[in-house]
């Protein structure tokens, strides 16, 4: 019994003070994703357009949920989580939204946001299962998933000379 409360103390602090959880659904990737801890339970908004995916999030199903520090970003705890979709302007996503609104940043739309994650997103909350799960062994570092943002491009060709001319001002 006292494991089990410690457990879940653990997975409650360090969910609540991470700045991300990394997520696996059922039959995807792991991913990264910003959330909030909120009535026993991270929730996250995603899968619109501008906002984060949630792939293999599926209503009824389950995810592993690895939380790290937020000062050394090392593992801290992995947990099972049940995974429940919150009904669009129902009292449970009304509340989640309030909590979710002040932690997005960079939103394009401001004031609007709420009723467009009501159109056109989901919130998904994450609720710990009874147990802790085993850290894995090993780095579990994997090649990054496709995306325009990162590819490379060369440089400027004229980017170096104008460099080297601040230097030289400076100096």
């Amino acid at each position: 019994m006292t494991d089990a409360l410690l457990g879940s103390a653990l997975v409650e602090e360090a969910t609540k003070k991470s700045g991300l959880i990394w997520v696996r659904g059922e039959a995807a990737a792991a991913r990264a994703l910003w959330h909030i801890w909120l009535d026993g339970a991270a929730l996250v908004v995603g899968d619109g357009p501008g906002e984060q995916p949630l792939p293999g999030l599926v209503d009824g199903g389950t995810a592993e949920v690895t939380v790290r520090s937020k000062d050394k970003g090392g593992r801290i705890v992995a947990w099972t989580a049940a995974v429940s979709e919150l009904a669009p302007r129902g009292e449970a996503w009304e509340a989640a939204v309030a909590e979710l609104k002040g932690k997005r940043l960079n939103a394009h739309d401001g004031e609007a946001m709420p009723e467009r994650w009501a159109r056109e997103c989901r919130v998904v909350r994450l609720e710990p299962r009874s147990s802790t799960t085993d850290l894995p062994d090993g780095s579990l570092a994997t090649a990054p998933l496709p995306s325009p943002v990162l590819t490379r491009r060369p440089i400027p060709a004229g980017l170096p000379k104008l460099l080297l001319k601040r230097r030289k001002r400076k100096g």
